[in-house]
């Protein structure tokens, strides 16, 4: 029998497939179409583990639909744009480019060795202006669609990175990629309006139904919709008093989601970054320390600012506003816990309410006016249906947030207050009537802010002209091409590049500059699944034809990661190219899976700053690429860590090689009886081996289906492991020369074989074509096979055993045809515990099926 011999046969096999085109999509419009996805990697380095674990998944996934009939689109590529290939270069005096590349050539001779089943042919990387021209075309197009802005506002500046951050890539006031401290600053930088999808993009969230709920509601509290109203505050005047005709510039608009409870607004709440903040205290008293709760506010994030935990600062400007509902007079703070990004930077604080609000007014000495009140509070008596100020201040140890009756709160009071209340409803109408306020749908989602100061990324296609203004790169002249003679050693710049940077207007002629800021990278990943179903199109970035063929992707595999980032900026990029008229679908992937972190033994992610990393490569010198594959299916379902363990990947090993033995026996490969346990054959147990044989060959081919239709690969194997036990016992049972005494055994032992090599084939996939076409003797190979096909009343058993029970203890065991009538178990049951049941009186007897027989006796 020839030994299992993965070094030898792993990468012989590797090159058959590349010189047969093994994995050429066919494009077959005959047949169901499956496309299957793994996001693809940032060329940072080698592959690791974790990049194993996500492709593995995809790449059975992809070899099991073949086989089960579909035409399959497994493509893969690189996102290849990005800052660490810039700051490599400048360490190392190169060009990302070249760094970029060789990164590259090095993961992809790690797929291949992994035996990955991706065609090549459709390889998409972010870098190649093929690439990247599309995407400032894809920019242009929106721009065009009014979806385009380029405006003055805060940013969050990433000091180490140097260069804006969109407020999803802000994770607890850190840079999501070097997780150094994020600012605030004041830049005019490119937005795309995602805000104009807001309502879309969240209520499309109930169609995918192939998602894990964490991500959607990940998603859903990103966008945030929040229902309420915009009332409008009329700023007093430098003496405090109110306008008589109030300007535009005299207003303030704020938005609530709870504008039941005005009439608790004891003081008015400006962002530190609220435009014409500064104007408002110029010369005063108060300037110094309004500009130090600014100052110190632009050092913290946004996101670490707004979390309710954090100690609150602020500081009186001085001035005051007029709240719309009762006209009174209300101090106006600045306090650091408002930020700009969500509402309109203004905020009406009700203390009473508001739990951050609460915590400001213990604070800073202010009231704390009771306007909604549970039944049971003990204030309850004494301001149940008051209409008139008569408490201001209260002794709670925490503000009071939810629905009860309005106090003091005028003509309102004795309503019920709460989100969507009756009390709700009233002051919205009044406030509308009095041209004071409107119903209102607010987002927390923010336009993405896609400008990136930065060399290594798809340069902007906009010239600024000093005639024109703002210009459009025409169609025709893209792609606006990265120059690549650039010193960022010496920190050269787009901007310093004058070769770049330098232009002439398209329109009237006259000197101009290039827009010198450069896309983020997430623009790259938000569409490139679209180009990989037309990945050589020159006139296009897709043809419309191509992609309606292949979209939506029908499993996306992918970290949980990137939840708020490349999955929603990726939805919001589909639905614009389907309103262009170039998609059908509104929706990119079907199916979601988001695989676990693989860990040490420790339980810490793996990771290269932890120095904790296992090398795929080691393993695979080791054990072969098929056992590692094998390994890491097995040892956790897929969306669960996976907790690394040596002797876990020996174990495995040890079952590839026993299974190759069990084949090469079932084929009469194998050099002597390998298995067969010797001594005199019982036809009687040669028998019942075989009938073992057959139903298990039937029942786990139904049951590795069911698994791999789920993505439990775990169980999957387990089936198959279970499968070749029984194939053991039934070697070990029937000798080789029984089994070659007629034409049926032997049709069932090959059978037998190929079943168990098709099972493993897109788990182990060398190891299963070796098996196929070098002990089997196929000439085609085995990822091109049908599924082996089972019958269902043939995997049913046609005897059961059964525990038996007395008082809970098992007495004893007993073995009955697996339809057997209860009334037929029950008397199996008690006979076999006749001895154990000797003077007691029986009770009950209770039949699990499948399982046990119960018998209460006293």
């Amino acid at each position: 029998m020839k030994p299992y011999n993965p070094h030898e046969i792993e990468p012989r096999w590797q090159k058959e497939w590349a010189a047969a085109d093994l994995y050429k999509v066919t494009e077959d419009a005959s047949k169901p179409k499956r496309y299957v996805l793994e996001m693809f990697p940032y060329p940072s380095g080698d592959i690791h583990m974790g990049h194993v674990r996500n492709y593995t998944i995809g790449d059975v996934i992809a070899r099991y639909s073949k086989m089960r009939g579909f035409d399959v689109l497994h493509p893969m590529g690189w996102d290849a744009f990005g800052l660490p290939a810039e700051n490599a270069a400048i360490k190392h005096n190169s060009h990302p480019a070249k760094w970029t590349y060789a990164n590259i050539d090095t993961q992809k001779a790690s797929f291949k060795r992994m035996g990955f089943s991706y065609d090549w042919d459709r390889t998409v990387v972010a870098c190649d202006p093929e690439y990247y021209r599309w995407g400032q075309w894809i920019f242009l197009q929106f721009w065009k669609r009014g979806l385009v802005e380029r405006r003055n506002s805060p940013v969050n500046w990433c000091p180490n990175c140097q260069t804006v951050l969109a407020n999803e890539q802000v994770t607890e006031g850190e840079c999501w990629r070097c997780h150094g401290e994020v600012e605030k600053r004041d830049l005019t930088q490119w937005y795309f309006k995602i805000t104009d999808y807001a309502q879309e993009l969240l209520d499309d969230l109930d169609q995918l139904d192939g998602w894990p709920e964490r991500v959607k509601q990940m998603q859903a509290n990103w966008i945030g919709r929040s229902e309420g109203a915009e009332v409008v505050f009329t700023l007093c005047g430098p003496d405090g008093e109110a306008p008589a005709e109030p300007t535009e510039d005299d207003l303030i608009t704020v938005f609530t989601t709870r504008p039941d409870t005005l009439f608790g607004c004891s003081f008015f709440l400006l962002a530190p970054e609220y435009p014409g903040l500064m104007e408002l205290v110029a010369g005063t008293e108060h300037e110094a320390a309004v500009r130090e709760v600014v100052e110190q506010a632009a050092k913290v994030s946004a996101v670490e600012r707004a979390q309710g935990d954090r100690e609150k600062h602020g500081a009186f400007t001085g001035r005051y506003v007029v709240n719309p509902v009762n006209g009174e007079k209300v101090p106006v703070w600045v306090a650091d816990y408002i930020v700009s990004d969500y509402g309109t930077g203004a905020v009406m604080a009700v203390p009473c309410g508001d739990q951050r609000d609460f915590e400001f007014a213990r604070k800073y000495d202010l009231p704390i006016i009771p306007i909604i009140l549970g039944e049971d509070d003990p204030l309850f008596p004494q301001l149940d249906g008051v209409q008139e100020r008569r408490v201001t201040s209260v002794d709670w140890e925490r503000a009071y947030d939810a629905e009860g009756v309005l106090v003091q709160s005028g003509k309102y009071t004795g309503l019920v207050g709460g989100k969507h209340s009756p009390a709700v409803d009233a002051i919205i109408a009044d406030l509308e009537a009095a041209g004071k306020g409107r119903k209102k749908v607010e987002f927390r989602l923010r336009d993405w802010l896609i400008s990136r100061q930065r060399y290594w990324g798809n340069p902007i296609p906009a010239i600024h002209c000093p005639e024109c203004g703002l210009v459009p790169v025409p169609e025709e002249d893209l792609p606006v091409r990265l120059p690549e003679d650039i010193d960022l050693a010496a920190g050269e710049t787009l901007a310093t590049h004058e070769a770049f940077a330098q232009c002439t207007c398209p329109q009237c002629g006259g000197p101009a500059r290039r827009e010198t800021d450069t896309m983020d990278t997430f623009t790259c990943s938000s569409w490139y699944y679209l180009r990989y179903t037309d990945p050589h199109n020159d006139t296009a970035p897709f043809a419309p034809e191509k992609a309606n063929r292949w979209m939506p992707v029908d499993q996306y595999i992918g970290g949980i990661e990137h939840a708020i980032l490349h999955l929603l900026y990726s939805r919001f990029f589909t639905k614009v190219l389907r309103d262009m008229g170039m998609l059908e679908v509104g929706e990119p992937f079907k199916n979601l899976l988001c695989q676990g972190m693989v860990k040490d033994e420790h339980g810490e992610t793996m990771s290269k700053s932890k120095g904790n990393v296992i090398a795929p490569e080691d393993m695979i010198a080791e054990y072969g690429a098929d056992a590692v594959r094998a390994y890491i299916l097995f040892m956790a379902p897929p969306d669960k860590d996976l907790l690394w363990d040596e002797g876990g990947l020996a174990g495995i090993y040890k079952f590839m090689n026993r299974a190759w033995r069990i084949v090469c026996d079932l084929a009469g490969a194998a050099d002597e009886d390998t298995l067969f346990a010797g001594g005199e054959p019982s036809v009687e147990a040669a028998h019942k081996a075989s009938k073992t044989a057959l139903r298990e060959r039937h029942r786990v081919v139904g049951k590795v289906i069911d698994d791999f239709d789920r993505n439990n690969f775990n169980t999957a194997i387990a089936a198959v492991m279970e499968l070749c036990n029984a194939t053991s016992e039934y070697l070990r049972t029937v000798p080789l020369a029984m089994r070659r005494s007629c034409d049926h055994a032997q049709t069932f032992d090959i059978d037998l074989a190929e079943t168990i090599v098709k099972l493993l084939a897109p788990i182990a996939p060398h190891w299963a074509e070796e098996l196929w076409r070098g002990v089997l003797g196929h000439e085609d190979s085995v990822h091109v096979q049908p599924w082996p096909q089972f019958d269902p009343e043939q995997a049913k058993a046609d005897e059961v055993e059964l525990a038996v029970q007395v008082n809970g203890k098992v007495k004893a065991r007993i073995t009955v045809a697996a339809d057997a009538a209860e009334d037929e178990v029950k008397s199996a049951g008690l006979a076999a515990v006749e001895t154990a049941l000797a003077g007691k009186d029986v009770k009950k007897v209770v039949v699990v099926p499948g399982r046990l027989v119960n018998i209460v006796a006293k």
